[in-house]
Parts: C-alpha cells; sequence; structure tokens
C-alpha cells in the first residue's frame, strides 16, 4: 500500500482565499458494471484535520480493515453527506450523468459550503457555488480522501449484500468490477436485473 497520505494544502489555499467550508467530493463505482453509482461529500471540520492527517488517502490504497476503521470516525466527527444512484438510472442517463446526479445529492447533505472540491475532472453545471476539479484528489486533499473511504465503504457494503443474492458473480471480491470471474459469469448465468445493461461485457 502507498505510503502517500493526502494533506490539508489545498484546503488551506481555498480558505486563504475567503472560503471557509471546503467540501471534497467523490465517487466509487463508477466503472463497475452493475449496481448504483455512490458518491460522498465531506467537510472536515479543524479540529479533525490532525486527527486525519497521515491516516486517509485514496480509499483504493488502504485497506479494507483500515477504511472500515476510519469509516465511523469520519462519519461521527465530519459532516457527510451521501449521494446513491441506481443501475437502472445510470442506463437511463448514462454513468456521467448519474455520477454528477450522485455527487449533487451528496452535496445536499451538507450545510453552509463555500467551496467543493471534486476528485477527476467531473464538472457540475447545476451546482450554483464555486467548485474546483482535482485530479488525484483522494490522493491530494483530505476532504477528498475521506469522501472517498465513505463512498467505498458505503457501496462495498451493498455489494456485500447484493453477494447474498447472487453469489456466482463474486461481487464479494470484485465489486461488480469486469475481473474475469464476473464477466465470465455474466456470460454464464446472464445479467441480474442489478447489471448495468448499457455496458460493453453486459447488455447484448
Amino acid at each position: 500500500m502507498s505510503n502517500t497520505y493526502a494533506t490539508y494544502e489545498i484546503e488551506s489555499n481555498v480558505k486563504a482565499k475567503g472560503y471557509p467550508r471546503v467540501v471534497g467530493v467523490d465517487e466509487a463505482g463508477r466503472g463497475s458494471l452493475c449496481s448504483p453509482v455512490v458518491a460522498a461529500a465531506c467537510f472536515v471540520p479543524d479540529e479533525m484535520v490532525p486527527e486525519l492527517l497521515y491516516k486517509v488517502k485514496d480509499s483504493k490504497k488502504l485497506t479494507a480493515k483500515k477504511r472500515e476503521e476510519l469509516f465511523p470516525i469520519i462519519r461521527e466527527y465530519c459532516e457527510v453527506g451521501v449521494g446513491v444512484v441506481s443501475n437502472q438510472i445510470i442506463d437511463d442517463i448514462n454513468i456521467l450523468n448519474a455520477t454528477k446526479v450522485a455527487m449533487e445529492e451528496a452535496l445536499t447533505h451538507i450545510k453552509n459550503i463555500d467551496y467543493v472540491l471534486i476528485d477527476g475532472t467531473v464538472v457540475l453545471p447545476n451546482f450554483p457555488l464555486p467548485q474546483e476539479q482535482v485530479i488525484k484528489g483522494d490522493a491530494k486533499s483530505i476532504s477528498i480522501a475521506a469522501a472517498s473511504i465513505i463512498a467505498k465503504v458505503t457501496r462495498d457494503r451493498i455489494m456485500d449484500d447484493l453477494h447474498e443474492i447472487w453469489s456466482f458473480y463474486g461481487w464479494d471480491t470484485n465489486r461488480g468490477y469486469g475481473t474475469k470471474i464476473h464477466v465470465e459469469a455474466i456470460k454464464t448465468y446472464g445479467p441480474c436485473e442489478v447489471h448495468r445493461m448499457t455496458f460493453k461485457k453486459v447488455g447484448k
């Protein structure tokens, strides 16, 4: 696992420009072949910055155990919002637009936002406040990294529940992504009701 942890530098620079309430946003499951895309928004209070320094980073770079340890801490001591958009809506409006909807939904649960840091290149045209796209933001910004942990753990738990119903897809390990086991299972058993039918490797 990478030893590079996210810092508070980006947030500090934004706050110095007169935006005290800086919120990070990230998603999980965008590239999956099934189930919802989940977005999370997170505001890290000043007093929590020392607690999260050298602990949070890109959720994919943390072990599942470490993510589960950090999840309740972030939920309890930071302001968190979550947005979930189903596979049916993903098929209707495409994954990029569904990701935007999930992010906008997550942000509605955070009060008094001044500025938003978004992981990657996603732009939220319907969001009325200042926003900044941060490439690999989950590796750079504490707020985005914390949001990435919330989004990933939330979605992993959804996938665990779905695995109980459709265990032959192996979702407890592949999380719905296009691994060889998952793709072969789709070929053998066909897609199920939570698959994204517009995605390659799923639909006919």
